[in-house]
């Protein structure tokens, strides 16, 4: 998360936006470490950072195989997790999705990847 803030650092981004994209690189890393690559310490995740024209693109890479659930899908249900009928987690993709202009999910049967867009002119909250 500090290491794509500091790669990013002079790109036009508000404090806030700032906060979002770290926040969604965080989520993505720890589900890419818990989902796709179970913990295994041997197994990296991959982080690429790329600008394209008008929109900055972070890409979180695990070993786990074929996409998780599609991007704007059902989000969690608060009423089952206050009753605790549901675990409390659960959230991640929910919460990336809300802090990145745009989430886009693929997998093979060698990877997963979220790549995570921010758009540089506006966004959410572009103040």
């Amino acid at each position: 998360m500090e290491k794509v803030a500091d790669a990013v650092k002079e790109l036009p981004l508000s404090g806030q936006r700032l906060a979002r994209l770290k926040t969604a690189v965080a989520e993505s890393t720890m589900n890419a470490m818990e989902h796709g690559n179970r913990y295994d310490p041997e197994v990296p995740v991959r982080i690429q950072v790329w600008l394209l024209k008008e929109r900055l693109l972070v890409r979180v890479i695990d070993r786990g195989s074929g996409p998780l659930s599609s991007p704007r899908g059902k989000g969690p249900d608060l009423e089952a997790k206050l009753q605790e009928s549901q675990t409390a987690r659960g959230w991640g993709v929910f919460l990336i999705e809300r802090m990145v202009d745009e989430v886009r999910v693929s997998g093979n049967p060698d990877h997963h990847t979220v790549e995570l867009v921010v758009r540089l002119d506006a966004g959410k909250d572009a103040t």
